[in-house]
């Protein structure tokens, strides 16, 4: 595959327009060829309309059809993998033992998919039969399912540059929903997006895909990602990114005269709560396991643990001078862009200036050549003072993490309650602390969209159950999910059929159920 610094539009190339850009290594500051040149306005034309002719064709195709081409993309990923991983390693700086564990979650998610869909029982396929003889007044037939919503808008993450980019889990799940995908990838790793989209491009071009089913348009947000989100056609959007990245998406898909859903997740601060029993037991080991987690990816992660309540004790005591000491020992890392270590610095700045706030550790690393060394960040303070700054709340994205400290249970209680929306938060507890503790946790549901026990939020299992979302600002909508199955929900709508002729339905509402789903018949779920 070669690399030409161009937008892909269908099965063409976009044609180079305007200054280009260069791909930069983030450990050293240099320029990586070839240069790449922003999609222009007739560009976002173009793919849209490509899309939609599209998406008449491909709506139609059945699961098995939509899964061949899932499978067939994770095929040409990991034949093209160590080609792939190496230009993630210079744009990212991630680590090849990374990327390759990052390959098999993008490849495994494309055929959990495939999967799912070739199953059909996420259609959520429901039949109500006719009874004519129901008093006063007769019973229509009623039948309904999940339909594909139209072209799908996905803008790719800057922490994961392949799971949650060209061929991640927005596009896997819009795809298998039936619904075309127009890529913004992001601008930290071009050249890895270019070699994932060639992949995806033979991809239909192999299963007889209608070209239109995949494009990759490069820009900035501002102005290609809000022109798509603005175009007519485009009937949904998925976003991974800061809070305002995504609040500028969603005020501008508001805006339009058909306003349409973005799913944006925009971050987290993922509380920890150390409960005293806990503490008392494992001190020691919960400062190793949090310094992990925090540090996990130069604390690059969503799930990163950016805030821990503890009550004071000797045990609480303990545990912060074991974790001061591994955060204080904890090497530079390379961040994955000179931006982003920059507002990580100046993040942790913010932080150290805020009265009440103790520096115990870092962030005073020298920026490297590619400026974007970062070392790792502890901050002390009590919950006072947490509860009298809401800048405490502020996400810092990077190896950075602010202990609470509070002076009894009461007082943990009122910090939990002040906490906006999370994707994540986790208690450490005793079996007994946890019943014991069931307002905390019933608090919390509210609050998240994933609840730990007596583990670290780092780490996103990629299956049906999972979810990972919350309630706002960390996601625009905290009825989804970015990961597993029920993400394909987000790009589908509801559709009813009454009294047609059985000839006339959908396979999946015929009545002798020639594809054998499971279906809800007159309230009973089964095969018939």
């Amino acid at each position: 595959m070669k690399l030409e610094g161009l937008s892909i539009i269908g099965s063409s190339r976009a044609k180079a327009a305007g200054k280009p850009t260069p791909a930069i290594n983030p450990a050293t500051g240099a320029a990586l060829g070839p240069d790449y040149f922003w999609a222009t306005a007739a560009d976002v034309e173009a793919a849209a309309h490509l899309a939609a002719k599209a998406f008449s064709e491909i709506k139609q195709w059945p699961g098995k059809r939509r899964a061949g081409l899932l499978r067939r993309i994770a095929e040409l990923i990991e034949a093209n993998a160590p080609v792939i991983q190496e230009r993630a390693n210079l744009e990212t700086a991630l680590p090849l033992a990374r990327l390759q564990g990052e390959t098999a979650r993008t490849c495994g998610q494309l055929r959990l998919f495939a999967t799912l869909i070739e199953e059909g029982w996420w259609l959520d396929a429901r039949i109500d039969h006719a009874d004519p003889n129901r008093k006063p007044l007769p019973k229509p037939d009623v039948r309904s399912m999940l339909a594909p919503l139209g072209p799908v808008v996905v803008f790719s993450s800057s922490n994961f540059p392949l799971a949650f980019s060209v061929a991640g889990g927005d596009t896997a799940s819009a795809l298998a929903a039936g619904c075309p995908v127009i890529v913004k990838p992001h601008q930290g790793h071009p050249g890895t997006s270019e070699l994932v989209g060639l992949c995806v491009q033979q991809a239909v071009r192999d299963c007889g895909a209608p070209e239109g089913a995949f494009s990759l348009l490069y820009g900035a947000g501002r102005e290609v990602g809000v022109a798509l989100v603005k175009h007519p056609l485009v009937k949904a959007v998925g976003f991974t990114g800061s809070r305002a990245g995504g609040r500028a998406l969603m005020d501008a898909a508001a805006a339009r005269p058909e306003p349409i859903p973005v799913y944006a997740e925009m971050g987290s601060i993922n509380p920890v709560f150390l409960l005293p029993g806990a503490l008392q037991q494992n001190a020691e080991a919960l400062a190793t396991g949090l310094h992990g987690s925090v540090t996990l990816g130069v604390g690059q992660f969503c799930t990163n643990p950016g805030l821990v309540f503890v009550e004071k004790s000797e045990a609480a005591t303990r545990f912060l001078t074991r974790l001061e000491a591994l955060m204080a020992a904890t090497p530079p890392g390379t961040m994955l862009t000179a931006d982003l270590c920059a507002s990580y610095r100046a993040g942790v700045e913010e932080f150290a200036a805020a009265s009440g706030v103790r520096r115990a550790a870092g962030a005073g690393a020298d920026p490297g050549a590619g400026n974007a060394q970062a070392d790792a960040a502890l901050f002390v303070t009590d919950a006072e003072t947490f509860l009298g700054n809401h800048q405490l709340m502020d996400e810092v994205f990077g190896p950075s993490t602010l202990v609470v400290e509070c002076s009894s249970r009461d007082q943990m209680l009122a910090a939990a309650a002040r906490l906006e929306g999370q994707l994540t938060a986790t208690i450490h507890a005793t079996p007994g602390e946890l019943t014991a503790n069931r307002d905390l946790v019933a608090l919390l549901e509210g609050k998240v969209g994933r609840l730990l026990c007596n583990g670290f939020p780092t780490g996103v299992e990629v299956c049906h159950a999972m979810n990972h979302g919350g309630p706002y600002p960390a996601t625009s909508d905290g009825r989804s999910t970015s990961v597993g199955t029920r993400a394909i929900t987000r790009f589908t709508r509801a559709v009813c059929f009454q009294n047609f002729p059985d000839a006339a339905l959908p396979d999946e509402l015929k009545e002798a159920n020639p594809l054998s789903l499971w279906r809800l018949v007159d309230g009973k779920l089964g095969r018939h």
